[in-house]
């Protein structure tokens, strides 16, 4: 009927909506197409946590992090996990073609199914966001291309797990199929949730009646509040255990698993809802030979999975939804419409934890979606990261030149370290050099080295210089940007040329090096400023790789304190731990000097600690300590100086203070308005009213 959005594609061209980086957003349809006004947005998990935990759960940049996304891809598509959501709302207009085959009219409210990484989509504001459910509501629209992907809104079902289940739509119904194949009599479902456990078990029923036995197990962290007997409760008749255990401790929560059961024989059918690394090993553990194995998606470890069953020496059946099914949404309704009174029960549940705690629980999940990674020395946990260490060993493999971008104390050197050893030249010299602590008047003979009585003072027998010295080899220029103009000048030359001379020297010399440079500021800023060449920056951009700054990848920072601790307890002999609400509050803290500030404040702690727990208080005194300097009237010394004070001169001070602090952490007044939790046209008054 239409080209599917082709039309909508902005970059790259000859793309198709999901796959493109940008889709034009705007409100005026095509005759193909079909805009609905939004009311509420299911985000896939991997997704929502990712923005959550990225933005310490905080309602503000939760907010402003969706509608960052929206605003530069014109969808909600998060580049870090490659995944988006559904919607649900009110259809505004239908196309004239679209009209032919859409069974629905303007006013009618409906799911739009296509996954939002395809959908043009447009937002005004986030009124409310569902932890919980991954969820929030919202005014703005969206552009369907597909009549056949919108379903009726139905009101004997509440839209929180019913967008779950729509989102999980074609599961379900392949797993009714896969029952029907197979005919399991007994299955384990790994869920990160309370809803599609039941409504899984429904599927399979519809082919196994009451033959079969169904377990469900869930990650203990994600309610901390509920029992496993409470659980099982609401679930019985249908599940007959529910067992809530560590997925990413797969071996010892399957020794558990082991000694719960009466019956420890392996299961028919086990199937991966839930995306914690460790959950695939355990779902290997479980099924028997010859087993099936159902994972939701590809990225629920499917491959991993494949590969642990490998090297166990197990024979499993492997099976994943992978694509669209006619019928498969309408089977999900009528699942929900006989499941409705037991997941309205659940529903309470959810409802009536304490958000604090599921909010906790929920980033305590996802900073163990994956357990910490290692290369080169490179230690990293989050998502964010690991989208970069990807780029990175892609680029390692071309022999070109790199500009590596980033804050003061990020790892600049650590993302060096991996391009080198895993390049080609990985057995050849790499010569490190700080071009801040070059003498302008020594540098050339520095780079290029010098013949025997070039100059006063020089070595009888010459000096080899930076480029020979990493000659087949990496030449990393940290700090690039602090080079004279002249020096930028013959840097171009060599790297152009490929062939230089010594100073004092005659014979010219013939170099293959491989640069890679790095610099605190952009060097394309300096290239604006006219601090740096032009020609020079072209030259050495052939690929970039920016490290996103700590409080970009808040997940770090719990494998990067504990890796720290550990180095630390060894090299002094001492045992310290880290307690986990201080754990929490590192986690909160903005890092403006990154990694090496936190590595510097881990081995602070484990020097000032007296006992064998670093606790949140000691955490919170050393972060804080220049922060209540800064902020904080010292009203004791205030009265020493003076017998009487003035109530609104202490108050403005104090409010001087605090506004001088918001305006020097944050940079800005708009920043420091949301800081402070003030309007930016107060802030900027005071901040005139201050001379600030």
């Amino acid at each position: 009927m239409n080209n599917f959005g082709i039309n909508r594609v902005i970059e790259p061209e000859n793309t198709v909506p999901v796959t493109a980086w940008k889709l034009d957003n705007s409100r005026k349809i095509t005759p193909d197409e079909i805009r609905i006004s939004i009311d509420r947005i299911h985000v896939e998990w991997d997704s929502f946590q990712q923005i959550c935990t990225s933005c310490g759960y905080d309602d503000s940049k939760v907010r402003a992090r969706i509608l960052d996304i929206i605003d530069k891809r014109g969808k909600l598509h998060n580049p870090y996990t490659g995944s988006g959501g559904i919607m649900m709302g009110t259809i505004e207009a239908i196309g004239a073609n679209a009209r032919k085959e859409c069974p629905h009219k303007p006013g009618d409210k409906v799911y739009c199914v296509t996954a939002l990484m395809a959908v043009p989509l447009h937002i005004d504001a986030i009124t409310d966001i569902d932890y919980e459910n991954c969820q929030f509501t919202a005014s703005g629209y969206g552009i369907c291309f597909r009549p056949d992907h919108l379903f009726s809104v139905e009101s004997d079902v509440r839209l929180n797990y019913t967008m779950i289940a729509i989102d999980e739509a074609g599961n379900f119904y392949k797993t009714y199929k896969l029952a029907g194949e197979i005919r399991p009599r007994k299955v384990t479902i790994l869920s990160r949730d309370l809803f599609t456990p039941l409504i899984y078990t429904e599927a399979i029923k519809k082919v196994m009646g009451d033959d079969v036995q169904i377990n469900v197990i869930i990650d203990e962290t994600l309610f901390p509040d509920i029992s496993a007997d409470v659980i099982a409760e609401l679930m019985a008749p249908d599940i007959h255990n529910v067992y809530l255990v560590d997925d990413t401790a797969p071996m010892d929560s399957y020794d558990y698993l082991c000694r719960k059961s009466s019956d420890n024989s392996h299961q028919d059918l086990v199937i991966v809802s839930e995306d914690i690394r460790g959950a695939e090993t355990l779902a290997v553990l479980l099924v028997k030979d010859n087993g099936n194995l159902f994972f939701s998606s590809i990225r629920s470890k499917y491959s991993q999975g494949v590969f642990v069953a490998e090297t166990m020496g197990k024979t499993v059946k492997t099976n994943y939804f992978d694509q669209y099914m006619k019928g498969n949404q309408e089977f999900t309704m009528s699942l929900l419409k006989k499941l409705a009174s037991k997941l309205d029960k659940l529903d309470e549940i959810y409802r009536g934890i304490k958000k604090e705690h599921h909010t906790h629980a929920n980033k305590l999940k996802s900073r163990t979606l994956d357990t910490a990674e290692k290369i080169n020395d490179f230690v990293f946990q989050s998502p964010v990261t690991r989208e970069m260490i990807e780029e990175t060993l892609n680029i390692a493999r071309y022999d070109c030149n790199v500009v590596i971008q980033g804050e003061t104390g990020v790892g600049k050197e650590k993302v060096l370290e991996i391009i080198h050893h895993n390049s080609p030249r990985q057995s050849k010299p790499c010569i490190k050099i700080n071009c801040a602590t070059i003498q302008e008047n020594l540098a050339e003979s520095e780079f290029f080295g010098y013949e025997k009585g070039a100059f006063t003072g020089a070595q009888n027998q010459g000096k080899q210089g930076y480029f020979e010295l990493a000659n087949q080899g990496t030449l990393f220029l940290d700090e690039i940007g602090t080079l004279s103009l002249s020096m930028q000048s013959k840097l171009l030359r060599v790297l152009q040329e490929n062939r230089y001379y010594r100073v004092g020297g005659t014979q010219q010399k013939t170099v293959d090096v491989r640069v890679i440079c790095a610099n605190n500021v952009p060097l394309q800023e300096l290239v604006e400023s006219g601090r740096f060449r032009e020609d020079l920056y072209y030259r050495l951009n052939i690929c970039m790789i920016t490290v996103p700054p700590l409080r970009e990848r808040k997940e770090d920072i719990i494998c990067l304190s504990q890796f720290f601790l550990n180095n630390y307890n060894k090299k002094y002999g001492i045992s310290r731990e880290i307690s986990p609400a201080a754990l929490e509050l590192m986690c909160e803290y903005h890092w403006p000097g990154n990694v090496r500030e936190l590595e510097n404040i881990v081995q602070r702690l484990i020097i000032s600690c007296r006992d064998s727990i670093i606790d949140e208080d000691m955490v919170d005194k050393l972060l804080n300590a220049d922060t209540y300097d800064k902020t904080i009237l010292n009203i004791k010394n205030e009265f020493r100086r003076n017998e009487s004070l003035s109530f609104r001169s202490v108050m403005e001070q104090q409010e001087k203070k605090l506004i001088a602090y918001a305006l020097q952490k944050e940079g800005t007044t708009r920043k420091a308005a949301q800081l402070l939790d003030l309007p930016q046209a107060t802030l900027a008054r005071k901040k005139t009213k201050y001379g600030l």
